[in-house]
């Protein structure tokens, strides 16, 4: 992680659970993280107790609501300008509903639409845009993905299919950045069962095993620490043992 110390990411979804932990993962090997969310205050209090810690990097928040194209422009711009431009990009950001399609609420569909795919394009496009202006071609975006976009459940079509569609504009994006001589990589982190508030809201303690998001935040260090010439392109993790989620 040597290569990133001192480099910018910007991380979606940073005020908790997984965008939390990986917030805290980057900031202890020496990046400049920028958290996107709304509820900065809680990267505020993540940013003090970090340096009180001593670690080696920085936080910084933006309130940004994601399923509004103009806050994740103004959020690019503040980095560009105050920070000279991201180097890195995690979409962690994600809305779960679960239900039966039958009984399926469009301002659920339309949220999870919103917030699971075009906020990332929106991001994505914005960070090679970034990269593209200031003539460099190399980077790493990271999208969190789910099981679910690989092994899709009955209760949760629309947000299976979100997921599925997230590793189909992942690949094709991976395809073009190659065609163009970039070396930026583009990588498709897929958990399962993970502690979350979203997990304990829609699941509540039901006995399943589940990973810790640090966990997952400790795959994304992985990702990022290989060699120049490694692009890990899909990782999937599923806590031990389980058999739901086999991929």
């Amino acid at each position: 992680m040597d290569k990133w110390r001192g480099k910018v990411a910007i991380v979606t979804g940073a005020s908790a659970g997984i965008g939390a932990a990986v917030v805290q993962a980057l900031v202890h090997h020496g990046m400049v993280v920028v958290g996107l969310a709304r509820r900065t205050e809680k990267i505020e209090e993540m940013s003090a107790a970090l340096s009180k810690a001593g670690e080696k990097g920085k936080l910084v928040g933006i309130k940004t609501d994601l399923k509004k194209e103009g806050d994740i422009l103004s959020a690019f711009q503040w980095v560009e300008k105050e920070l000279g431009g991201p180097d890195v990009l995690v979409n962690n950001a994600g809305i779960t509903y679960l239900g039966n399609f039958q009984d399926g609420v469009i301002e659920e569909w339309r949220a999870m639409l919103d917030v699971n795919i075009l906020a990332v394009c929106i991001c994505m496009r914005e960070f090679l845009k970034s990269t593209t202006n200031r003539g460099k071609q190399n980077g790493h975006i990271i999208n969190i993905s789910s099981v679910a976009g690989h092994v899709p459940s009955h209760t949760f079509a629309v947000y299976s299919g979100t997921k599925f569609a997230l590793t189909a504009i992942s690949q094709s994006l991976r395809r073009e950045l190659a065609q163009k001589g970039s070396t930026i990589k583009v990588t498709n982190v897929s958990p399962g069962l993970t502690w979350s508030e979203t997990t304990t809201k829609n699941l509540g303690d039901a006995g399943m095993e589940m990973m810790a998001a640090s966990d997952v935040a400790q795959a994304i260090v992985d990702v990022l620490s290989a060699t120049a010439v490694t692009q890990v392109c899909e990782v999937v993790l599923t806590p031990v043992p389980t058999i739901e989620y086999i991929y």
